[in-house]
């Protein structure tokens, strides 16, 4: 095995990292607004099916499987953004942590009302 390459690819510094230009910079900064505020919105959407399942006794309009599905999709997501951001919990994370808790409730209202 040659150590000279492996050390040589090894040897990025800083100047090599290419600069994000100043245009996309206000893009990724309005998409992470719009990906924040959207998520937090989504927490709150979950209520009024929460409300509905404790407040008719009746869940049966509701999917287990859906609402397991998303709160498995919730979770991965949350781990996959912690490892990718070097194991930091950032607000990304807590967002999809926040939603995958409000999916965590609808599946524990489902499964109460069905059992």
């Amino acid at each position: 095995m040659n150590s000279g390459a492996s050390t040589a690819n090894s040897a990025a510094t800083v100047a090599d990292v290419p600069e994000i230009s100043s245009p996309r910079r206000g893009g990724l900064s309005l998409l992470t607004w719009a990906f924040m505020l959207f998520n937090s919105m989504r927490m709150v959407a979950y209520l009024p099916t929460t409300w509905a399942i404790c407040s008719t006794g009746d869940s049966s309009q509701h999917s287990l499987w859906t609402w397991c599905t998303w709160l498995g999709a919730n979770i991965t997501m949350a781990a996959w953004l912690h490892e990718h951001n070097g194991n930091r919990i950032d607000k990304a994370v807590l967002i999809n942590v926040g939603n995958a808790m409000m999916c965590l409730v609808t599946v524990l209202l489902i499964l109460h009302q069905r059992f």
